[in-house]
């Protein structure tokens, strides 16, 4: 009898088996995956651009990192959630990925005016999988669009002990909040990251003027190896106050008080920008730095298959078909 498969179904011998190899693919800008014939799943790692840091004189809160997702079997995705499902796809199918960029930091032009937060970071995408922008770090109370502090992991926060930005549940954590009790005593929180909160600035007795550190990234061993992405950028603090370093996994560390601009997440990992800061005379440019661009990395599982073009099936191999799925009706 003629099979849909090819070949014939019989009784005189079964078909070759073959192995379809495991693909990686990693996007560091946005475009399109083609599925290999067989690909039926596949694993992901979908990491958003994260988000600026702040720009002021006083000292000001790190940016968030980008939303981590992963479906890497024992591995975690952001915010302290466990790996989610494989992806299902179809074979020999274009399916469009998007990489988001970093947020941009913070502009400081001026010390008594003009006052910038952190943009927020954009967002990456795969197959309806969505991974939430990085929130941009903020100075309020002049700051009045601090809710673009929110995102994938959030931005932190100076000049106020309260108010700093939330993470996406799954993707990431909240940024640091500031101490403030009055003057130039106050330094900003660290950006969230993927596998913490941006640190808190506790207030005395330790310094007030410091800033403080973003939060760690994850790691993922999708590619082979183990690299981590998605920390957050340090916050800053006042005229000689430490300056935060950047969170594991591509965060920015925060501006020194000589140097002013903050240092900018690193491209592909997430990272949130470090805040700009540091106070001091004379003047200089006090600008957050930019967050990191995301990344999307497809991996295509090893699929072992049953022959299906010509040769004659028995009835053990076409039992073993069906059960497996290989068998088109």
């Amino acid at each position: 009898m003629a099979s849909t498969n090819g070949g014939y179904i019989g009784i005189d011998y079964e078909p070759e088996a073959g192995t379809q190899s495991a693909v990686i693919t990693t996007f560091n800008s946005s475009g399109t995956l083609t599925t290999a014939a067989r690909t039926t799943e596949v694993q992901y790692v979908i990491v958003a651009g994260g988000g600026g840091g702040s720009g002021d004189l006083n000292g000001s809160g790190g940016g968030g990192a980008g939303g981590y997702r992963s479906s890497v079997p024992g591995e975690s995705s952001g915010g302290g959630a466990s790996a989610e499902s494989l992806s299902p796809v179809s074979g020999a199918t274009g399916y469009p990925v998007v990489v988001g960029g970093g947020g941009a930091g913070g502009d400081t032009p001026s010390p008594s005016s003009g006052k910038t937060g952190g943009v927020k970071g954009s967002d990456s995408s795969f197959n309806s999988i969505t991974s939430i922008g990085g929130g941009g770090g903020a100075f309020p109370p002049e700051e009045p669009t601090s809710g673009s502090m929110n995102g994938g992991s959030g931005g932190g926060v100076s000049y106020s002990s309260s108010g700093s930005g939330t993470g996406t549940s799954g993707q990431g954590y909240p940024g640091g909040t500031a101490y403030y009790i009055g003057g130039s005593n106050n330094g900003g929180g660290g950006g969230g990251g993927a596998a913490a909160a941006g640190t808190s600035n506790p207030g005395p007795p330790v310094p007030p003027q410091r800033g403080y550190p973003g939060g760690n990234g994850v790691a993922s061993s999708i590619t082979g190896s183990p690299v981590t992405r998605a920390g957050g950028g340090g916050g800053t603090g006042r005229f000689s106050g430490t300056a935060g370093s950047g969170g594991t996994g591509g965060g920015g560390a925060g501006a020194t008080n000589s140097q002013g601009i903050g240092n900018a997440g690193t491209a592909n990992t997430g990272g949130g920008g470090g805040a700009g800061g540091g106070g001091g005379t004379p003047y200089n440019p006090r600008d957050g730095g930019a967050g990191g661009s995301g990344v999307v990395i497809i991996k295509e599982p090893e699929v072992t298959f049953t022959s299906n073009t010509g040769g004659v099936w028995n009835m053990e191999a076409l039992y073993d078909a069906v059960k497996s799925g290989n068998w088109v009706s």
